[in-house]
């Protein structure tokens, strides 16, 4: 599942103000594969009937440059123009962070500029027309003022990029499965932190810092929902005490050097179930992901496998106790398009990944949730997390 907050960042002091983004950060870097992109995001702009995309520092950025850089009140947008060579709009004392990006084989102008000058009118400069699409996660105070300066029809550009970036090419689907095994790796060591006595923070540390050394760059969240916190889906971690008997949900994740991510989530009892009914429940949320899983094939809509899960639980009498979507899209940030929901028709095609991830939670009591991240095939689906979906039994 995961939570978008990063678990372990602190915000820098001092005098500048930062935006919620992701950190400046440039990944292994394949010439040919980003210049192949930002070909694709023009041709997309233009059979979308935009003049420009404006991308805001962000996962779309790294997508397209290598590099997702950080949103503060300075902007930095990378125009990318229809009939245009790409314009990055960069403050000069930020422009170091995009020192590795080569700009030159890309074919990526680069403009600084400095505080008193007028950034959005750069960005207006570079522009051949006046319908842009613009990065969903863009700031408001860059938003509006790109609105006023630029003038004429703002529409979101996320529509637009949705459609490269949710089939991964070979090299996305490398970096998927070396987080994916990342992260079984820490999920096989939890018998190390979890056990009677500690607190869910304790434990919640100790997996954080696995999650970097097993090889993450860093922990971008962990859920460690113990006893009645477990029937709260997106529960952080807490001062609980973790007791015998208890069932642990334990969902973690993080980005390796590629910036691609892992979300895994496991489930765990200290000694004997407190709760006769345990096992029993289990036992339909075990079938229940297993057969999300395998109804995942080209032509399927998300839909139809968000109706694998959700009927066999349902039918088990649980059906008001499973609160979420059976998934959600994966890679560059940890919720993305495609989302395995009902009502969503979109058909699956080889390339998508996304995770299944049916739960079952009963307030003040238990919950419990089985996740893995799948990527489609050509003829099926297969998974990057190989940890049993067994309730995984820990000495008390």
């Amino acid at each position: 599942m995961g939570r978008s907050a990063r678990w372990l960042v602190a915000w820098d002091g001092g005098d500048t103000t930062r935006l919620p983004c992701m950190s400046t950060q440039v990944g292994p870097v394949d010439v040919d594969a980003l210049r192949a992109r930002l070909d694709r995001a023009t041709a997309a702009a233009s059979i979308a009937g935009v003049d420009a995309l404006l991308i805001a520092p962000g996962s779309d950025l790294r997508y397209l440059l290598g590099a997702g850089g950080t949103s503060f009140e300075r902007l930095t947008c990378l125009v990318v123009p229809v009939g245009g060579a790409p314009v990055l709009v960069v403050p000069k004392l930020e422009h170091p962070g995009y020192a590795a990006v080569p700009t030159d084989e890309l074919g990526v102008e680069v403009v600084t500029w400095v505080d008193g000058e007028d950034p959005y009118a750069l960005v207006k400069k570079a522009l051949k027309g006046n319908r842009t699409a613009v990065s969903d996660m863009m700031p408001a105070l860059h938003t509006v003022r790109l609105r006023d300066v630029v003038g004429g029809e703002q529409v979101l550009a996320g529509p637009v990029l949705r459609e490269l970036r949710m089939r991964k090419d070979a090299a996305e689907v490398a970096a998927l499965r070396e987080a994916g095994a990342a992260i079984d790796r820490v999920h096989a060591r939890m018998a190390e932190w979890l056990r009677p006595g500690r607190t869910e923070a304790e434990v919640g540390a100790d997996i954080a810092a696995a999650i970097v050394a097993e090889g993450h760059v860093l922990a971008e969240f962990v859920i460690v929902g113990s006893g009645p916190n477990g029937a709260s889906p997106h529960h952080d971690l807490s001062d609980r005490v973790i007791e015998a008997g208890d069932v642990v949900v334990v969902d973690i994740g993080g980005p390796v050097a590629e910036g691609y991510h892992s979300d895994s989530t496991r489930d765990y009892v200290l000694g004997e179930p407190r709760d006769a009914d345990v096992w029993e429940t289990y036992a339909v949320l075990q079938a229940a992901q297993r057969a999300a899983v395998d109804a995942v094939r080209p032509g399927v809509t998300c839909a139809a496998v968000d109706a694998a899960a959700r009927d066999i639980i349902a039918d088990a009498g649980f059906g008001e106790y499973f609160v979420h979507r059976t998934g959600h899209g994966i890679g560059l940030d940890v919720h993305e398009d495609p989302y395995i929901v009902g009502g969503n028709d979109l058909p699956i095609e080889p390339g998508m990944a996304f995770s299944v991830e049916p739960g079952i939670y009963l307030p003040g009591r238990w919950g419990a949730r089985i996740e893995d991240i799948v990527i489609a095939t050509a003829d099926g689906v297969e998974s990057v997390n190989n940890r049993p979906h067994e309730l995984v039994v820990l000495p008390t």
